[in-house]
C-alpha cells in the first residue's frame, strides 16, 4: 500500500463523526417505535454502518448485502452483481439502506429495485458520500452526509483495489 497516492484529505474524521451523530439522531426520531432494519452494502459501507448503527439510539436490526461493480480499478464496470443477499423477509420492516458512496448510481439502483420487490414498509437510502456529477441513472439519496466533486476517493471504507479502507478520513486518490 503506497500512501503517496493520497493527494489530500477531503473530509476529516471529525467531520464524518459529527455528521453521523446528527444523522443517527434524525433517523432515531423518524423511526421511533417502528421496526427498523439497517442494510449495509458491503464491502465499502461496513465502517460507515458500524459507526452509524451506534449513532441510532432506538432498537434496530442489521443486515448485509454485497454488490459489486468495481473490481480492481477506479472505474465502474457498469455491471451490478449481487454476491450476498439478505436472507430474511423485509416486508415487516422500515428499511434504510446504508451506502458508502453513490457515483453512477447503477449499483444502488439495482439494489433498490431488488428490495422494493420485497415490499418493505418503507425504503430509504442514506449515503456517506454523493457524487451527483457522475450519475448515469435517475437516483437521489434520501440523506447524503457529504456531496463531493468528481474525484476518486478512498478511506473510511472506500478502497482502491481493496486498499485504503482503513483510513479514518476521506481522501482524494491519485489514479
Amino acid at each position: 500500500m503506497n500512501n503517496s497516492k493520497i493527494k489530500k484529505v477531503l473530509i476529516s474524521e471529525e467531520e464524518i463523526k459529527a455528521k453521523i451523530k446528527e444523522t443517527g439522531k434524525q433517523i432515531s426520531g423518524e423511526y421511533s417505535g417502528k421496526p427498523l432494519l439497517l442494510v449495509s452494502i458491503l464491502n465499502g459501507a461496513f465502517i460507515f454502518m458500524s459507526d452509524f448503527c451506534r449513532a441510532v439510539d432506538i432498537p434496530c436490526e442489521i443486515a448485509f448485502m454485497r454488490a459489486q461493480s468495481y473490481y480492481d480499478g477506479t472505474s465502474s464496470s457498469g455491471e451490478v452483481n449481487i454476491t450476498m443477499d439478505i436472507e430474511r423477509d423485509i416486508s415487516k420492516y422500515h428499511v434504510v439502506i446504508v451506502e458508502d458512496i453513490i457515483d453512477t448510481g447503477r449499483t444502488l439502483s439495482g439494489i433498490i429495485k431488488l428490495l422494493r420487490k420485497r415490499n418493505p414498509l418503507s425504503l430509504k437510502v442514506i449515503t456517506l458520500l454523493d457524487k451527483p456529477s457522475r450519475r448515469v441513472v435517475d437516483l437521489k439519496a434520501d440523506i447524503s452526509l457529504f456531496t463531493i466533486p468528481d474525484k476518486f476517493v478512498v478511506g473510511y471504507g472506500l478502497d482502491c483495489g481493496e486498499y485504503y479502507r482503513n483510513l479514518p478520513y476521506i481522501a482524494e486518490y491519485e489514479e
